[in-house]
């Protein structure tokens, strides 16, 4: 075989290691292509969260201005997606009070999500003496004197979406939970060993 025939072979397998490959990568553009097609017609719709009760161990404030917050909440989650599961990635849920964060934040464990599938968690959340504005163990005061005070349950976190085979980046999680609870009497929860059970049902807001 002359150099020349070599060239020319060598030539030849170039070309169809080249051609291998533009089809190699048109297929992989083409799946994804009709993935993300798929996933833009389905249209995932957010998870929707419901507070279902919060049981209260502890929620006072001691001198000077330290607020001191046991609680336990059940939060469930519904996927209202038919074709679409969610995953979970590291969730964090912790209580807050107008606007300040009065509990350390929990996390939930890591979780996937099938289609019209409901995920139902109950963390405890705890805030030990747990520096406030003076304005805030104020309010406090007021609000427990009024009847009703108004905590929030938030949780931060990602999730990602799973259409087939499937998975999309990480995407924001925010929920927030209003709590309206009586502190201030017992009559309107039953007791849970040293706690107190409020039911609540509570819609939470969610973007994603």
């Amino acid at each position: 075989m002359t150099a020349k025939d070599c060239g020319h072979e060598d030539y030849h397998r170039k070309r169809l290691y080249q051609r291998l490959l533009a089809a190699t990568l048109t297929l992989i553009f083409v799946i994804l292509f009709i993935i993300l097609l798929i996933f833009l017609i389905l249209r995932p719709s957010k998870p929707r969260f419901i507070l279902q009760d919060a049981t209260v161990f502890a929620f006072n404030v001691t001198a000077p201005n330290l607020l001191t917050a046991n609680l336990q909440v059940t939060l469930s989650s519904r996927n209202p997606n038919q074709h679409i599961g969610v995953y979970y990635d590291r969730v964090d849920i912790y209580a807050s009070y107008r606007g300040q964060q009065i509990t350390l934040p929990t996390l939930l464990p890591s979780t996937y999500q099938g289609h019209k599938d409901v995920t139902v968690w109950s963390p405890f959340l705890y805030g030990i003496a747990v520096p406030v504005a003076p304005y805030l163990a104020d309010s406090l005061g007021q609000d427990q004197t009024a009847g009703t005070v108004l905590i929030n349950i938030r949780a931060t976190g990602r999730v990602r979406w799973k259409v087939g085979t499937f998975v999309s980046g990480k995407y924001r999680l925010n929920v927030n939970c209003p709590a309206y609870i009586n502190l201030g009497s017992k009559n309107n929860g039953f007791p849970v060993g040293s706690g107190v059970k409020y039911q609540l049902v509570q819609n939470c807001n969610v973007d994603v």
